[in-house]
C-alpha cells in the first residue's frame, strides 16, 4: 500500500500549531525573569507538571524512532519491551525526587553542570556541558525530521523541506516563552496525544482486518520475542532510554519547577500512568502499520496510518503526533540553551550580567543550538540511529556520575570524571570509529564500562585522600 498525501489532514496540524503559538505568546507575557523562563517560576501544579513531563519525554524519538521504528522493523514484542526502561526510570526518579528538587531548586542551580562542579570539580562541569550539547542537539534534530514526515504525509512536500519548517516552528516556540510557555502548551498537547492515540488504535486494527489480519501480513520473525535481533542487540536498544531518563537535565528541571515535593510526586504518578497508556498504544499502532505499508521509512509507520483512516481520525492522530514532536523539541532545546548561558557565558565572563541579559542570552542560544540541530540531522540515515547515538552519549557520559550524587556518596571527582570520559569516548569510537561492530549499539559496551570505571577509580583513589580532602580539591590537585 502506498501513502497518498491528503491536504485536508494538514488543517488539523495547522490548527494545532496556531493554537500552540497563541498559547506560547500568552504565557510569554508572564516571563519577567530568568527563573520564570527556566523553571516556570517554580509554580507548576500537578497536572501541568505531569503533562509537560509526559509530552517532553514522548517526542519524535517515540513516534518516529523508538517504539515506532522498532515495531515496524523488529516486531511487536521488541517494541513493547522498549516501553519498560522508561517506566523503570520514572519509578527510580520518584524515590530520589526530594534530593533532585533540593539540589536544583533550593540551591539555585539550574543545570547539571553546576551541580556536578559542586561535587566533582571544574573539569566535570566542562565535560557535562559538552556531553549535554552533543546529546541534546541530536535529540532536537530528529524532532525536526518528525515534522518533515508529517508534512510529507499530508502535502507530499519533501521530508527535507518539511524538516526545515519543523525547525523554524520548534525554535520559535522555545524562544518566546521558555518553560512557563512550554509547560502549558505541553499540558494541552498531552490531552490531544492521548485522545488521538486511543481513537486511532481500534480504527487501524479494524482497517487492517483485526489482529489476525495484521499478523497474517507480518514476517514470522516479527512475532518472536526478539524479532530479528539477538539478545545483546535488543539490550542495546533498551539501555539508552533508561540511562538518558535517569540523568536527564530536562526532566530534573521540570521536577524542580513544581510547587513542592508533594506536587512533584503526584505528577510523577500521573506521568507513569500516562506513559503506560501512550507507549504501548504507539507500539500497537506502528505494528499494524507494518502490515499495511511494506516499503516506507520505519520512522513514518505511525503517521502513515493517517492515510487509510477516516479523515477526522487521521487528522486527530497527526495533530497528536505533532504535539509529541514539537513539545519535546522545545524542551530539549531550552534545556541545552540554559547550559550555554549559565555554564559558559555567565561563568566565564568577567562582566556581571543582569537577569534580563541572561534571559536574552538564553533566547539567543535557543536559536543558535536550534540551527546546529538542523545541520546535524543531515548526517544520520534514520531517526532511530541518531536517537540511539544521542541517548547513549548522554546515558554513558553523564548518568552514572549524576546518579552517584544521590545514590553513592563515596563517589569522588576522579571516579566521576574518568567515568564520563570513558562513557563518551567508548560511545564515539564504537559508533563512529568502528562503525558499530556486530550490529550492536554502543550502549551495551559504553554504559557498563562507565559504571565499572566510576566504581574502580573511586575505590582506588579515595584511599589516597586525607579525611579533610574533598572531591573538588582532589580533581584540581
Amino acid at each position: 500500500m502506498h501513502i497518498t498525501p491528503n491536504l485536508n489532514l494538514l488543517w488539523y496540524v495547522v490548527g494545532y500549531a496556531i493554537l500552540m503559538v497563541i498559547i506560547g505568546f500568552f504565557f510569554s507575557k508572564k516571563v519577567s525573569k530568568s527563573e520564570d523562563f527556566i523553571l516556570a517560576g517554580r509554580g507548576l501544579g500537578t497536572f501541568v507538571l505531569a503533562g509537560t513531563l509526559l509530552a517532553s519525554w514522548v517526542g519524535s524519538g517515540t513516534v518516529s524512532g523508538g517504539e515506532t521504528s522498532m515495531a515496524y522493523s523488529f516486531g511487536i514484542i521488541p517494541s513493547l519491551l522498549s516501553n519498560i526502561p522508561a517506566l523503570v526510570g520514572i519509578g527510580i526518579l520518584y524515590f530520589i525526587l526530594p534530593k533532585i528538587r533540593e539540589t536544583i531548586g533550593d540551591r539555585k542551580k539550574y543545570t547539571l553542570a553546576s551541580i556536578m562542579e559542586e561535587k566533582y570539580g571544574q573539569f566535570a562541569r566542562v565535560l557535562t556541558i559538552i556531553i549535554i550539547i552533543l546529546a541534546y542537539v541530536g535529540i532536537v534534530s530528529y524532532q525536526y525530521k518528525g515534522v518533515g514526515f508529517i508534512l510529507n504525509v499530508t502535502t507530499g512536500l519533501s521530508v527535507g523541506w518539511g524538516t526545515t519548517i519543523g525547525a523554524v516552528l520548534i525554535i520559535f516556540l522555545a524562544a518566546i516563552g521558555g518553560l512557563r510557555s512550554v509547560a502549558n502548551t505541553d499540558f494541552i498537547s498531552t490531552f490531544i496525544m492521548i485522545i488521538g492515540l486511543l481513537v486511532t488504535l481500534p480504527t487501524i486494527y479494524i482497517i487492517a482486518g483485526g489482529w489476525h489480519g495484521v499478523i497474517s501480513n507480518t514476517p514470522h520473525s516479527h512475532l518472536t520475542f526478539t524479532g530479528p535481533l539477538s539478545i545483546p542487540q535488543l539490550i542495546g536498544y533498551l539501555l539508552p532510554t533508561l540511562f538518558l531518563l535517569l540523568g536527564d537535565q530536562n526532566m530534573y528541571q521540570r521536577m524542580a519547577a513544581s510547587k513542592g515535593d508533594r506536587t512533584s510526586k503526584k505528577a510523577q504518578i500521573v506521568w507513569f500512568i500516562g506513559y503506560l497508556i501512550v507507549a504501548p498504544t504507539i507500539s500497537l499502532i506502528a505494528f499494524a502499520s507494518a502490515s499495511l505499508f511494506h516499503n516506507i521509512d520505519p520512522g513514518m509507520a505511525l503517521m502513515a496510518t493517517s492515510a487509510v483512516m477516516p479523515q477526522f481520525v487521521g487528522g486527530l492522530l497527526l495533530a497528536a503526533t505533532t504535539a509529541f514532536i514539537i513539545t519535546t523539541g522545545d524542551s530539549f532545546l531550552l534545556s541545552a540553551a540554559t547550559n550555554v548561558t549559565y555554564d559558559i557565558v555567565d561563568r566565564l565572563s568577567k562582566k556581571k550580567y543582569t537577569d534580563a541579559q541572561l534571559l536574552m542570552f538564553t533566547r539567543i542560544f535557543v536559536i543558535v543550538l536550534g540551527l546546529l540541530a538542523y545541520l546535524l540531522i543531515n548526517f544520520f540515515p534514520t531517526v532511530l540511529s541518531v536517537q540511539m547515538y544521542a541517548y547513549t552519549v548522554y546515558g554513558a557520559g553523564i548518568t552514572p556520575a549524576i546518579l552517584s550524587l544521590f545514590l553513592w556518596k563515596r563517589a569522588n571527582a576522579a571516579g566521576a570524571v574518568s567515568s564520563m570520559l570513558v562513557g563518551v569516548i567508548v560511545t564515539l569510537v564504537w559508533e563512529v570509529g568502528l562503525g558499530q561492530p556486530f550490529g550492536l549499539n554502543s550502549s551495551v559496551i559504553s554504559i557498563p564500562a562507565a559504571i565499572i570505571v566510576l566504581i574502580i577509580v573511586t575505590l582506588t583513589t579515595s584511599k589516597r585522600l586525607t579525611p579533610s580532602s574533598d572531591s573538588s580539591t582532589s580533581i584540581e590537585s
